[in-house]
């Protein structure tokens, strides 16, 4: 179907034409897994979400593209669709521009991709804060094409472990899940030395966690 024929998606102005253009990709991409409808309506939700606690407008349309491919995948996964070879670890905090950035990327680390991460916020901001992407570079980490993302329910489901770090009840609870609340500091608006000591604690924690899923962590 031409994108030009395609109804407009509802309550949208700006900007249609690529996120048409997107449910088409992605469509095809899902193809015998979720129908044009279903992944319309989850680009469409992944930009609206983005859109509302984005500070930088630019850069939304782009950052769709991965929210929307990984909660369609997790959905699929859920499903069971899509396998999963590696365990699923899942961290939630507030505003997802701190402690779960922190967790995810030091997890992906530290078990060499044998653990697949997603992270998450119940209330998310618009950047990761700047001392947390200073913090992770210092030991080599790159947070430099991460973004805060609302929580959904999809990456809850494809989890095997949740682990939340201060949202709260924000997180819905499954039957079968892992659940860990881990207690950190939130790094926002403290100074570099502190989040480097919040980094070291989550680092930590990280570790404790891969035990627990029967990973070797890399040295």
């Amino acid at each position: 179907m031409d994108v030009s024929d395609r109804r407009p998606l509802p309550g949208l102005a700006y900007p249609e034409a690529y996120l048409h253009r997107l449910a088409d990709e992605l469509s095809v991409k899902f193809s015998g897994i979720f129908g044009l409808e279903t992944v319309e309506r989850y680009v469409l939700e992944s930009y609206t979400g983005l859109l509302r606690g984005s500070t930088v407008r630019a850069h939304v349309a782009a950052r769709t593209v991965r929210f929307a491919t990984d909660r369609l995948t997790a959905l699929a996964q859920a499903k069971g669709a899509i396998t999963r070879d590696v365990p699923e670890v899942l961290f939630v905090c507030e505003q997802n521009a701190g402690r779960s950035q922190m967790a995810a990327v030091l997890t992906a680390h530290l078990s060499g991709g044998r653990v697949h991460v997603r992270s998450a916020g119940s209330m998310p901001t618009g950047e990761i804060h700047a001392t947390v992407v200073e913090a992770m570079r210092e030991i080599g980490l790159d947070l430099g094409e991460e973004f805060p993302k609302p929580l959904t329910d999809d990456v809850v489901q494809a989890a095997d472990v949740v682990v939340t770090m201060g949202c709260g009840d924000a997180c819905p609870v499954y039957p079968g899940k892992r659940y860990q609340d881990w207690e950190l500091d939130d790094p926002a608006g403290q100074s570099l030395e502190t989040v480097r000591g919040i980094r070291d604690k989550i680092r930590a924690q990280v570790l404790a966690l891969l035990d627990s899923v029967g990973v070797r962590a890399e040295a």
